[in-house]
């Protein structure tokens, strides 16, 4: 097991590394054409949505706790 989870270790820091020799390219293109506060919005409307449902499903659980509780 911990073999398996130092390959995935590996194999995760050599993508990260990958992923940051990239050049210039989506970023400034969207920044130029103004799409960015589009792409911004979008996620930040995700995480807020996750965030509720995080939320509301740790509420529903307190709940469930309680109700096993009495």
């Amino acid at each position: 097991m911990k073999k398996l989870v130092f390959l995935l270790m590996c194999l995760l820091s050599g993508i990260a590394a990958f992923a940051q020799q990239a050049g210039p390219g989506m970023d400034d293109t969207f920044r130029s054409s103004g799409k960015i506060y589009v792409v911004i919005t979008i996620i930040v409307i995700i995480f807020v949505g996750l965030a509720l449902y995080l939320f509301s499903m740790d509420k529903r659980l307190r709940k469930i706790e309680k109700f096993e509780k009495n």
